[in-house]
């Protein structure tokens, strides 16, 4: 069969999900084309310097490399074969649902005004993840980035954002942030973590910390089942040894300070209840600040098709199908997890949708080994949820000055007023009453710091496009017909 006679799918984003979807999809005898708005394939994990930089050596800022070199030359060799076409810097904002399939659209370039349309018989969602970042006072200062922002620089420019570091929050991408940070020359002042991994904790509605011998064994099976996750913690606690990175376990940064820039931080120890002790605030001198909370799913696209949610993430069923026929989801977007799982939910679904695009009933003895990986890689991570979570009184730290929506410039004294003295009950109504959401994010940024403040579940908003669009293209929209291969 010519490759423009198989049947056509969509894969959005070209991370680890989106690529191991594409390469086995194609295998499988389908026509795939690749829609990501990046300049190259590999997402946020597989982020390289551009070439006109002549890295010597990329690989040392990366684990897992030659995973990577597989996936890349995978995915060359169905280029080269015509099974798959692979389109760099395209926006996708909206999956139009057609009769017998789908459309979807995406901005091209930089500038993100010129419209395309690609055609497909089914669509694959493997559209990442973005970081949380919960506010404090002072983290608008210049000189306070996302952790995976210091990543990103340093992965994909050479750069790296300052002299003198602190790397805070929680969750898993500080430690690879931290150690990438000091193997570049960066003096890591702190690594502050607000959990303590070493030790399986849940917690109670009341956000008390209690021992949970139950979840202790859990943890401890998920953990015998990872070993490569273990040795990779290990790796880094190493390298965090050896450039001697102080570490402060069960700590936050309290408050950035500084006069037009970033100067340094305090930070300070937490108590069983996530609240922070007093008398054990410290001061640490820096010019940048790495932070994060950890990740949540990019569901946007998900939601503008109608597919279900599990909370924050796209629900799927065994072979990664979501619950809207014909489209399927794989990686960040189903759930955070991880590169290994990302890997083993796109080769998944990718074999999934090549089977019943051609017509046949998918046997799950394909995908055998990445559903093993798939299942081991779920239960570890939804073991380290219940240990890397944000201080349950991290809310008590935002002062009523310290902005919260930084598109519209909305104070944390906003919107407790809209609460307290408005009656607002939900994020949705302190949006309609402080516009805290409305600004050009959408909410991505502030809507767990909004959610929070007013004493309410982060919900899932449903918008009608997933990016920001041009008038002129939705006035035109309907008049261009999808692009064939």
């Amino acid at each position: 069969m010519a490759a423009t006679d198989r049947p056509r799918l969509a894969v959005i984003g070209a991370g680890p999900a989106g690529l191991a979807a594409a390469v086995a999809a194609a295998s499988d005898g389908v026509h795939v084309t690749l829609v990501d708005s990046g300049t190259q394939a590999g997402g946020q994990f597989y982020r390289r310097p551009a070439a006109e930089l002549r890295a010597r050596r990329p690989q040392a800022l990366h684990h897992r490399w030659r995973t990577w070199e597989r996936l890349r030359d995978g995915l060359e060799a169905q280029v080269r074969a015509g099974t798959v076409r692979h389109l760099t810097d395209h926006h996708v904002w909206f999956v139009e649902r057609l009769d017998g399939g789908f459309a979807v659209h995406a901005l091209l370039g930089p500038a993100q005004r010129e419209p395309v349309a690609v055609p497909a018989d089914a669509v694959l969602l493997a559209t990442g993840g973005y970081e949380k970042v919960l506010p404090f006072p002072g983290w608008t200062l210049p000189g306070v980035v996302t952790a995976g922002g210091a990543q990103a620089m340093l992965k994909g420019s050479l750069v790296v954002p300052g002299r003198t570091a602190v790397v805070a929050g929680t969750g898993p991408l500080l430690l690879p942030v931290a150690t990438a940070l000091a193997a570049a020359g960066v003096e890591v002042a702190a690594l502050v973590e607000a959990a303590d991994p070493r030790a399986f904790v849940r917690r109670d509605p009341k956000a008390v910390v209690r021992r949970d011998p139950k979840a202790f064994v859990r943890g401890a099976r998920a953990l015998a089942a990872e070993p490569g996750k273990v040795f990779e913690g290990a790796r880094y606690a190493a390298g965090l040894l050896r450039h001697r990175v102080r570490t402060l376990v069960g700590h936050t940064v309290v408050e950035a300070h500084g006069t037009g820039r970033l100067e340094g931080v305090t930070v300070a120890a937490l108590d069983g209840t996530g609240r922070v002790r007093p008398g054990t605030e410290r001061r640490i001198a820096c010019d940048t600040l790495a932070v994060g909370h950890g990740m949540l799913p990019h569901t946007e696209l998900a939601g503008t098709l109608g597919c279900r949610l599990d909370g924050p993430a796209v629900h799927v069923d065994d072979e990664q199908r979501t619950d809207v026929p014909g489209v399927w989801a794989a990686g960040e977007t189903t759930g955070i997890g991880g590169a290994a799982l990302s890997l083993a939910e796109g080769r998944v679904a990718g074999r999934s949708a090549a089977a019943r695009l051609r017509g046949a009933e998918p046997d799950p003895r394909a995908w055998a080994a990445a559903a093993r990986s798939r299942t081991r890689s779920r239960e570890f991570f939804a073991v380290l949820d219940t240990v890397c979570v944000p201080p349950a009184r991290w809310a008590e730290q935002v002062t009523d000055d310290t902005v919260v929506c930084r598109c519209e410039e909305v104070t944390g004294g906003a919107i407790r007023e809209a609460v307290a003295e408005l009656g607002a009950g939900d994020a949705r109504t302190v949006k309609l009453l402080t516009r805290a959401g409305m600004g050009w994010c959408q909410g991505r940024v502030c809507g767990p710091a909004v959610a929070g403040l007013a004493g309410c579940e982060l919900g899932a908003t449903r918008m009608p496009f997933a990016r920001p669009v041009p008038l002129g293209v939705l006035a035109a929209a309907g008049e261009r017909e999808p692009e064939d291969d």
